[in-house]
């Protein structure tokens, strides 16, 4: 067994393929679960897909830049999948237009929280320049994310875990946090979750209530573009590079 992972690890690496099946199987697999489980928080695809495939990664000894690499063409439908999301936005388009200003507000507070959160936790536990910037976007859509981690000096790879894992932690306990504040409007549970659980939010809210999919689809992008806008503003006023 252990003579034959080299082979399989150097077959893995050269072809981009198996990255690309392992990952539409472990999704499948994992919604297979999800649904048989009832729905249960702890077992949305998402997490336990991500723990299935990193699991593949450590097994055969493969680096993420790999796997990125064959995975690229679900990197590339992300694009369109959100341009779609404009379809239950235009439902929506008299409620946005008159709650303009607490989305305004909700934004700007939202993104800037998460972004200096993100950033003096993390330098008061010691971490590195490259740490701190990698974190700083982890409330932003992946395609946005990424960018803007590489663009200010962070680890890609390690954006990416960070984006991740802000999403499932925010699919998990928004719905019991909101719950337990008494938020029932589901434009306003939409908004929040898409503000911080970003497009793994948004994907289990469109499947919740159609008003609060289109609020979070509408904060996933708006934190976006705001994210993308602040964190160099963030960063050069606390003394980044």
């Amino acid at each position: 067994m252990s003579a034959s992972l080299p082979g399989l690890a150097a077959w893995l690496t050269a072809s981009p393929l198996p990255w690309l099946a392992l990952t539409l199987a472990a999704y499948t697999l994992t919604l297979a679960l999800y649904r048989r489980s009832g729905a249960h928080p702890l077992l949305i695809p998402p997490l336990t897909a991500t723990a299935l495939v990193v699991a593949v990664l450590l097994l055969t000894g493969t680096p993420y830049a790999t796997y990125r690499e064959g995975t690229q063409l679900l990197s590339f439908l992300i694009g369109p999948a959100t341009v779609a999301l404009a379809v239950p936005l235009f439902a929506q388009r008299e409620r946005i237009r008159q709650l303009w200003r607490p989305i305004s507000v909700a934004l700007l507070v939202g993104c800037t929280a998460a972004i200096v959160s993100a950033l003096l936790l993390a330098w008061a536990l010691g971490a590195s320049y490259e740490t701190l910037m990698a974190l700083a976007p982890k409330s932003a859509t992946m395609p946005i994310a990424l960018p803007v981690a590489e663009r200010i000096g962070g680890a890609p790879s390690l954006a990416a875990v960070a984006v991740a894992i802000t999403g499932i932690a925010g699919a998990v306990l928004a719905g019991p946090l909101l719950r337990l504040l008494r938020v029932h409007d589901p434009a306003v549970r939409g908004f929040a979750i898409g503000l911080t659980a970003h497009a793994i939010g948004t994907a289990r809210e469109l499947q919740v209530h159609p008003t609060a999919g289109a609020f979070a689809a509408l904060a996933m992008g708006l934190n976006g573009v705001a994210t993308a806008v602040l964190v160099p503003v963030c960063v050069a006023l606390m003394g980044g590079r």
